[in-house]
């Protein structure tokens, strides 16, 4: 393409948020997991965004039908959860999430728990994964805002340099390879990662 000539715009970019708690779903108090997920994807993401925000229980059941229902019906690109990763009883969010999976990229709930180990030791007791369902990614979150913005963004030194990958530079790259579209970061924020032979093809 020509130095003069503008690139095409860039889609719009679909996205499931899903904040997984029995009290917050309930209005005992108010939840911070959806805020989180959009204010850090809202600053990385240069695509213009469509949301599709659910707050829901931990009910295994609930998690697998909303994950569903954001893919198949409401035709999400990338959904995120947040909440429910745990060993408790009630944390049921990476079964339901394995439940609707098409293919299960263990690769990212790795790195995630690398990052948080640099922070707490029962980082080990999370089980966040991620999947493919059909052309989307699935991906499980931590629950606090602060931790959100840890393991997909990374962690830096005192002068910026990225010291810690987050798991968000492999996601444009991750959405190519399942057919979905061409995802553009703010560096500043995130800095994707595609192999030079990664081609942005037409109407993507």
């Amino acid at each position: 393409m020509s130095a003069d000539v503008a690139p095409p715009p860039l889609r719009t970019v679909r996205i499931g948020v899903v904040s997984v708690s029995d009290r917050a779903s309930t209005g005992v108090y108010e939840d911070k997991g959806l805020p989180g997920l959009k204010d850090w994807l809202g600053r990385a993401v240069r695509n213009p965004i469509e949301w599709v925000p659910k707050l829901i229980p931990d009910e295994r059941e609930t998690i697998a039908a909303t994950l569903r229902e954001l893919v198949d019906a409401e035709g999400c690109d990338l959904v995120l959860t947040t909440g429910g990763t745990g060993p408790a009883p009630r944390d049921v969010t990476p079964e339901a999430t394995l439940d609707v999976a098409d293919k299960e990229l263990p690769g990212f709930g790795e790195q995630m728990r690398q990052i948080s180990l640099r922070f707490v030791p029962t980082a080990i007791l999370s089980r966040q994964t991620a999947v493919v369902r059909g052309q989307a990614l699935v991906m499980n979150l931590p629950g606090q805002p602060k931790s959100i913005a840890e393991t997909l963004e990374g962690l830096r030194d005192a002068e910026g340099k990225s010291v810690v990958p987050g798991i968000f530079a492999a996601v444009p790259y991750c959405v190519d390879l399942i057919g979905g579209p061409w995802i553009e970061t703010d560096p500043a924020v995130c800095a994707a990662f595609r192999p030079k032979t990664a081609q942005r093809e037409p109407g993507r």
